[in-house]
């Protein structure tokens, strides 16, 4: 068992402190009207996205799985494997919203509420919980155990949730696409 590093992980949180910012301020700034054409078409990315957020899903419930069943290490992996397709998604989403604009939803009645309900909490709980998903991640990461276990307890199934409800916005927004 490694001994816990609670220095390391008071670096690494300014470390996430600033990924945090560096991501909200990334979101603010994609919201612009100027979308530069990189010679490439992005309009797969959607898809991509949708995709590296199942399997982001996947991993914490493996995780979760594994943990119950005292394996650390394939716990481990699987956080591992949930942060790098959280990372990709998030480098694919901003490159997409930077080079395309904006899809409205396309449907009404009460599909358009349940998009609008899904959508909106997605959104604040995506935007809220990243630097407590990675001070979460610092906290096992300098075998903090306690810290972990506290954070993790409702850091999971709010990162859980972000992650199955970008897939279920995808498959939603889908037919309102541009073909």
């Amino acid at each position: 068992m490694n001994t816990p590093n609670p220095e390391l992980g008071k670096k690494l949180d300014k470390v996430a402190y600033v990924l945090s910012a560096i991501v909200i301020a990334l979101v603010i700034l994609m919201r612009g009207d100027y979308k530069p054409d990189l010679g490439f078409d992005t309009s797969f990315l959607p898809a991509v996205n949708a995709i590296l957020n199942t399997f982001c899903a996947l991993c914490l419930m493996m995780a979760v799985f594994f943990i119950k069943r005292r394996n650390i290490i394939m716990h481990r992996r699987m956080i591992y494997g949930a942060m790098v397709f959280s990372a990709l998604f998030l480098l694919c989403y901003v490159l997409y919203h930077f080079t395309n604009v904006e899809t409205k939803y396309c449907g009404e009645g009460t599909d358009r509420i349940i998009y609008f309900v899904i959508l909106i909490t997605h959104i604040i709980l995506a935007g809220l919980s990243l630097p407590f998903i990675l001070m979460t991640f610092i906290r096992g990461y300098t075998f903090q155990v306690e810290k972990h276990r506290k954070m993790a307890k409702w850091v999971y199934p709010i990162w859980l949730y972000v992650a199955i409800t970008g897939p279920v916005v995808y498959l939603m927004l889908a037919p309102c696409y541009p073909k």
